[in-house]
């Protein structure tokens, strides 16, 4: 007659946590290609602008413009909800999720609206330079350039108490002096560029600087203001870029980039869908949102970062 063995239920009860414990023990963790271990890292800017823009600014309302010297009424009030509405929403929404941002601040809305760009600095995000307005500075002398990237940096400083290191053009168009400028600021990085998924290293006059790639399919004014996409288009763009460079991180270093603007970013739907991003994207793991100077200081002396030279030539 054939026995049947009967096992203890505590015994049996340690001997799955024994071949569990051991089956751990063997698995062999996922290599990381970040310094801090994550599989993606998210960096999210806020752009502060309400209060800089000039005359005939983009808006709504830049279809059908007045007469030059005709004050745009609703187009001024469109622009004011950034700083009356935007900025303190999405401020909400990162203390919600104890998430710490870049804001790329023009030195006119500092001006216009201090307690704004306080509100920034004081909830720990990243005061990082804009210029000191909405204008174009590739065409500036290098002498130009550095005076109007000065005066912005100095005067967001005297209001919020942190010096930008980072720096985003007006519309990205940096031009060809624009690095060594920042070099002579004592910049560490700039983000006036499309080229990859992750930061990397240019060589300015020599030495290293840091670009940390900026979008614009992740990007509220481009998307949601230039293409009128609805909320749940934008949220669909994000969970779809996550998932693919997510995937992708598992054998290579990846770095997703998100770009809210102060009148666009802060609406009602929109933050409602950034929320619901970021819900989706806590649930996997390996994930860090990070504030770009952090991941720049993170990066720069990296052995691992890679080193692209591309425009070397305005560089030298």
């Amino acid at each position: 007659m054939k026995k049947t063995l009967i096992i203890p239920i505590a015994v049996a009860a340690t001997l799955i946590i024994s071949l569990t414990a051991f089956k751990l023990k063997d698995d062999k963790p996922a290599k990381s290609y970040w310094p801090n271990d994550a599989q993606l890292v998210i960096s999210v800017s806020m752009q502060f602008e309400t209060g800089g823009q000039p005359e005939g600014a983009e808006s709504p309302f830049s279809g059908n413009p007045l007469p030059k010297g005709n004050p745009d009424m609703p187009a001024e009030s469109w622009f004011r909800y950034g700083a009356k509405e935007g900025i303190y929403r999405m401020l909400d929404l990162w203390k919600k999720h104890d998430i710490k941002v870049t804001s790329h601040v023009v030195g006119e809305a500092a001006i216009k609206y201090p307690e704004v760009a306080q509100a920034i600095a004081n909830g720990g995000h990243e005061i990082a330079a804009h210029g000191i307005a909405w204008s174009d500075q590739w065409n500036l002398s290098y002498q130009d350039e550095l005076a109007f990237i000065k005066k912005g940096i100095d005067t967001v400083e005297a209001i919020t108490g942190k010096r930008g290191r980072g720096y985003n053009a007006n519309w990205l168009r940096r031009g060809p002096n624009t690095l060594k400028v920042l070099q002579d600021l004592d910049f560490l990085y700039h983000i006036d560029d499309l080229s990859r998924d992750e930061p990397f290293i240019t060589k300015v006059r020599g030495k290293n600087f840091v670009v940390m790639p900026y979008t614009l399919r992740n990007n509220d004014i481009v998307n949601i203001a230039g293409k009128n996409w609805s909320p749940d288009q934008h949220l669909a763009q994000l969970k779809m870029e996550f998932d693919q460079l997510y995937a992708e991180g598992a054998n290579k270093r990846r770095m997703m980039s998100i770009s809210m603007h102060d009148r666009i970013g802060g609406a009602p739907a929109v933050v409602n869908a950034l929320n619901q991003f970021i819900e989706y994207a806590k649930q996997h793991k390996g994930v860090v949102f990070m504030r770009k100077d952090e991941i720049a200081n993170m990066v720069k002396n990296d052995p691992n970062t890679p080193i692209d030279n591309s425009e070397i030539k305005f560089n030298k």
